[in-house]
């Protein structure tokens, strides 16, 4: 495939993918049992993961909208780079050498989202970096880089699944973590372009820091970055989601939790690649749209199925219904500031505070109400009508 050639040729791409595969690779061996960890072994319980994600969230998206404009306010995005991934590494050192219900907030709610930013600062520079390609393989060599960020999870997972079959205690993911962080940091100070000395124009954006939070705050574009986080709120409640129910489950546990999620993190590789190559004149709203509601239906199902084996037919919807809405709003954001590339791959992190606070909202009530396959109905619900609404939203503008 084309883009993939072009990823491994440049090595601003070549960077990004490493450092983006790597992140992968750490927040598939969290991700998955941060709300375990939270309810159950730290003993926060329901409403308390709620909270803990809600300031997670909020300090996540405040760091990366504040990191991404200072970086175009600057054009200085090495050292924004390895400060976001300095607090990654400080984190799981934490949580390997102290670790406790303190350590684990401090961890979860400040350092993790702190370092968060990071995301957001590898697709700016993969964004720069392509601009010297021709503009039909942009979303194709932009389809890469968000594959290289699910790839690892094909591999971690069923790694941690083997392992903690074998009574390896969760815990040991926070070591794994640091080893892998600071190998992220290792890239970005040896790797990363130096600001400056770019084969493209990085030019100071001339922006004050209010003048660029106006610009995203723009009512036309905010509506589209919320509908866009209505569609997060179902990813954000599958992960949440999948170890409590599989823990619920007799004959399951963590090392199923590990297998369910790597095989759609694995099927997602595949069609995320091919993605570009097929949806070529589509309209993305439309493939957003059609990406949410195949993805609703595994949330939804999840709850019913997840103590029967017809469980494991969700990954295909997942994995198809993930690809889509992990993929194309990546562009669909970027091109809303198409200047600003700082502030572009911000509304990445804008979009999935707006899904995290959606899915914490669902997380409560449902709980409150009544249980968790409430709180998988209302994030799928959720994540189509905001799809639906954007859809509609800019075939009224065309």
């Amino acid at each position: 495939m084309r883009s993939i050639g072009i990823v491994l040729k440049d090595p601003a791409l070549r960077t990004a993918g490493v450092v983006i595969a790597l992140h992968g690779a750490v927040v598939s061996s969290f991700g998955p049992y941060f709300s375990t960890l939270a309810v159950k072994t730290y003993g926060f319980g329901d409403a308390g993961f709620a909270v803990l994600l809600t300031l997670s969230s909020i300090l996540s998206v405040s760091a990366s909208v504040g990191a991404g404009i200072r970086a175009d306010q600057t054009a200085n995005r090495r050292q924004i780079a390895m400060l976001s991934v300095a607090c990654l590494v400080l984190g799981m050192g934490l949580m390997t050498v102290v670790p406790g219900p303190l350590v684990f907030v401090l961890a979860g709610a400040v350092l993790f989202p702190l370092s968060s930013s990071v995301f957001g600062q590898v697709f700016a520079l993969a964004r720069l970096a392509t601009s010297r390609h021709a503009e039909d393989e942009r979303d194709g060599i932009m389809a890469v880089i968000r594959a290289l960020f699910a790839a690892p999870f094909v591999v971690v997972l069923p790694l941690w699944s083997l392992a903690f079959s074998a009574g390896v205690p969760l815990a040991t993911i926070f070591p794994m973590g640091m080893l892998l962080s600071g190998g992220m940091l290792a890239v970005v100070a040896r790797y990363w372009p130096v600001d400056g000395t770019t084969a493209w124009q990085d030019r100071p954006s001339g922006l004050s820091f209010r003048a660029a939070l106006a610009e995203m705050a723009h009512p036309a574009l905010a509506v589209r970055v919320l509908a866009l986080g209505t569609v997060t709120a179902a990813g954000t409640i599958y992960i949440a989601l999948i170890s409590l129910l599989m823990d619920a489950e007799a004959g399951r546990g963590t090392a199923d939790v590990a297998l369910y999620v790597g095989l759609v993190a694995g099927l997602e590789v595949p069609f995320m690649l091919i993605l570009p190559s097929i949806s070529k004149g589509w309209n993305r709203p439309a493939m957003i749209f059609a990406g949410a509601s195949l993805y609703a239906v595994h949330v939804a199902l999840l709850p019913v199925l997840a103590g029967s084996a017809w469980v494991w037919a969700l990954v295909l919807p997942a994995a198809i219904g993930g690809a889509v809405t992990l993929t194309v709003p990546i562009a669909y954001l970027q091109d809303l500031l198409a200047d600003r590339p700082g502030a572009g791959s911000s509304l990445m992190a804008v979009q999935r505070l707006a899904g995290d606070v959606i899915a914490a909202l669902c997380f409560g009530a449902g709980t409150l109400v009544a249980g968790y396959g409430t709180v998988a109905a209302l994030g799928a619900a959720v994540s189509v009508i905001g799809a639906g609404w954007l859809w509609a939203a800019d075939r009224r503008r065309g």
